[in-house]
């Protein structure tokens, strides 16, 4: 098998999951692939959507003392609540992130899924899992166990969103950051533009200074940046020249096809 690390779905918490998946699916003209019944035993409720073929989750706590009640109390730009890598190899990650220290925090083994997830403070941001679905590794388009097994591509919906492209992690030491993340990933850090980034399949990881560590920035290719945001604003959502801000806990910077 060939290796492989894919940059596959954003989890962003959200106090009022409904009001979340109809701004999401307003302004982005995505279709909800999956609901995950069994979270509930976590204390949260989720959606997850395709954006091309790639994901973002939305996650909403149930109760209030939970992981993700406890990570919303950082505010509303708190930034994303985890990050999900699918990759060829979870055991031998498992064993190489123990081997430099760092925590497992959950390990979640099934017969059609497999999945760990590391300490949030060791990952510093925000928090990462590494997963594989049996049979990803051959189709993109195949299983997805986080997106309910292989219905999901029937919500696949591109005419307005095509994927995600970038994402932006921020810290007031950016390039301890990236570096730490190189370690964590098994990448080498680059620079391009002048800025720290780290190239995973699917996406970028851009590594930019900020005032705390978070996952700030989703960047998204969309056909019409103008009618994104018109559609953001009649959501009442908040917007700038080019970017839906806030959604989640993060801002989603639009993109056409083919600019920079």
């Amino acid at each position: 098998m060939a290796a492989y690390l894919r940059l596959r779905q954003i989890c962003l918490a959200v106090e009022d999951l409904p009001r979340a998946m109809a701004d999401l699916a307003a302004v982005f003209g995505v279709c909800l692939a999956h609901q995950d019944p069994q979270l509930a035993a976590y204390g949260v409720r989720n959606a997850v959507y395709p954006f091309g073929l790639s994901f973002i989750e939305l996650v909403a706590p149930l109760w209030e003392d939970t992981a993700a009640s406890r990570f919303m109390r950082r505010g509303s730009r708190r930034g994303a609540y985890m990050a999900i890598f699918n990759c060829d190899n979870p055991r031998e990650r498992r064993d190489t992130l123990r081997a430099l220290g760092l925590r497992i925090a959950a390990e979640i083994e099934l017969e059609t899924f497999h999945a760990i997830q590391l300490h949030p403070k060791d990952c510093r941001a925000t928090m990462i899992e590494f997963d594989r679905t049996p049979g990803e590794e051959e189709d993109l388009r195949g299983p997805y166990f986080a997106a309910g097994g292989a219905g999901w591509t029937r919500a696949i919906r591109t005419d307005v969103t095509q994927g995600i492209v970038e994402v932006v992690l921020e810290s007031p030491d950016a390039p301890d950051l990236c570096q730490h993340w190189a370690r964590i990933l098994h990448l080498p850090a680059l620079l391009a533009g002048g800025e720290r980034v780290i190239e995973v399949d699917l996406c970028r990881l851009r590594f930019r200074p900020g005032r705390a560590e978070a996952l700030t920035t989703v960047v998204v290719e969309v056909t019409d940046v103008a009618a994104t945001l018109a559609r953001a604003t009649e959501r009442g959502l908040a917007v700038d020249a080019n970017a839906v801000l806030g959604l989640g806990g993060v801002d989603f910077l639009l993109r056409q096809p083919g600019r920079p």
